[in-house]
């Protein structure tokens, strides 16, 4: 939550450095989840400007404050989206379960893009473009462009893109670690199914290894090769883990009353600069509770980023 209170003035920086790695100094003990998340929740100013992005260049001198109330999320903090990067090419949102990231049929008007797209309207900043997608149900990391030709950069180079989920799921995945490479196929039913290669069936790769286990469930990190519809949530409910509530693929629990599924990394060559972007949203506390853990899996040993 963004602090309350009135607006807290820091010290002034004494050398030059980006605002994230300094606001883990002056904010110490403070852990580096929470610093991260007054940055997404728009609560740190730079000279009297709210600032989300990690990587702003500080200047000796320079008026830091942790503004009451988050001021800078304006209407997007309050339709529970927070912007987690942004810059003149890219911007990337930390979008939460139940939110379609584009419109359907079913529905039109309430998506991510069209909260994103308000957002930029008001501060008139131009519109989102759609680069890649995330399940309704499933929270975490939604990358979009600032224009068309960044997103066909992104597009055209996404076998450079590495995207990460944190998936809480019932039961402790046999083995361990491991890999699972096979087809899919979507049925007349919407429901995707692992089939024979051949006709409309997909490869669909995915690397995982569970980091925690508590009683009845596991947290567990997911790396994908591939990016089929419905991938994570079919791979590891064939292990014999489904995903916690998940009904489509036959969870009998949901302890967390949502999808247990969070795109937690994402990491990506920067479509102007060619600089790589890492970028990470932590895993909901109302999962971290149902998996016993106080944050996201360590890092190494991990499998974040890893290619086949």
């Amino acid at each position: 939550m963004p602090p309350s209170g009135p607006d807290r003035a820091l010290p002034p920086p004494t050398a030059e450095g980006p605002l994230l790695d300094w606001l883990l100094d002056v904010l110490r003990p403070m852990n580096r989840t929470r610093v991260k998340q007054l940055l997404q929740h728009g609560s740190v100013s730079v000279n009297g400007t709210p600032v989300t992005r990690h990587d702003h260049p500080l200047k000796p001198g320079d008026r830091v404050a942790i503004m009451r109330g988050g001021r800078a999320a304006g209407d997007l903090g309050r339709a529970g989206v927070a912007i987690v990067y942004e810059d003149d090419a890219v911007i990337v949102i930390d979008k939460p379960t139940g939110l379609l990231t584009v419109a359907t049929e079913a529905e039109k008007s309430d998506t991510a893009f069209a909260r994103l797209n308000a957002h930029l309207a008001t501060r008139k900043a131009g519109r989102p473009f759609v680069v890649h997608r995330l399940d309704r149900d499933t929270s975490g990391l939604l990358l979009f462009a600032r224009t068309p030709a960044a997103r066909d950069r992104l597009q055209d180079n996404w076998e450079a893109v590495t995207k990460t989920y944190l998936a809480v799921v019932e039961g402790a995945p046999r083995p361990a670690e491991g890999m699972i490479d096979n087809f899919l196929t979507e049925g007349r039913d919407l429901r995707v199914r692992a089939t024979p290669p051949g006709g409309e069936a997909k490869r669909a790769v995915t690397r995982y290894r569970v980091v925690t286990t508590l009683g009845p469930y596991s947290l567990v990190e997911v790396g994908l090769e591939t990016g089929r519809k419905h991938q994570i949530r079919v791979h590891l409910a064939g292990l014999g883990c489904p995903v916690i509530g998940d009904e489509v693929y036959r969870a009998a629990t949901n302890p967390s009353r949502r999808l247990g599924l969070h795109a937690w990394r994402l990491g990506f060559d920067h479509p102007v600069t060619g600089r790589r972007v890492e970028l990470e949203s932590p895993l909901p506390e109302v999962l971290r509770r149902v998996a016993g853990t106080h944050g996201g899996p360590p890092d190494p040993p991990g499998i974040a980023g890893e290619r086949l």
